[in-house]
């Protein structure tokens, strides 16, 4: 049933929201959406917002221009770049920071991001986004720890990932695989 609706909905540029337990293959489904798109000639780009210190997460993600801080000796393209015209995987979204939660989502309705320094250099960006997250962002939500129109943006298209455990039928066929590794 995941994999049908991941064909149906891979042709549209909607943003998808992958949750699931840790190790349940939310990157593999995000890269699935990317293959089975139009996108697929284009840049699959994942990053780990979670693994990202937050003062080095913004630029990361939308790039800085010369002299915008201390060791921002050249211009650098962001991810969101990197991915143009292609998918940006957000891994771990729900480990963002309040401030650039707020810029995500400008990104995400303006499809524009200005790099970390620019006065009002804004680029157009194609991207389509997915995220994923092992946390229940509703209740973060409601718990006031991560916006609500952020998380209504992101959770177009839901896809919930049962574990390993709810697949028992998996398990041999993820044998099999690592055993030809």
């Amino acid at each position: 049933r995941l994999f049908k609706t991941v064909r149906k909905i891979a042709e549209y540029k909607t943003t998808v929201l992958i949750q699931g337990e840790s190790g349940t293959g939310k990157e593999l489904v995000a890269r699935a959406l990317h293959d089975c798109s139009p996108r697929s000639d284009k840049s699959f780009v994942p990053v780990n917002c979670g693994a990202i210190p937050d003062n080095l997460l913004e630029s990361e993600l939308f790039g800085h221009v010369k002299g915008a801080f201390t060791d921002a000796m050249r211009d650098k393209l962001g991810l969101f770049q990197q991915a143009d015209g292609g998918t940006l995987f957000l891994d771990e979204i729900g480990e963002l920071p309040a401030n650039l939660q707020v810029k995500l989502l400008r990104a995400l309705q303006e499809e524009e991001i200005r790099p970390l320094g620019a006065e009002t250099d804004t680029k157009v960006v194609d991207v389509r986004v997915v995220a994923a997250t092992v946390r229940n962002l509703q209740e973060d939500v409601d718990e006031g720890l991560f916006r609500a129109d952020l998380f209504y943006r992101l959770n177009f298209v839901p896809l919930q990932l049962p574990s390993l455990r709810q697949r028992i039928e998996d398990v041999p066929l993820l044998a099999e695989h690592f055993v030809q590794r």
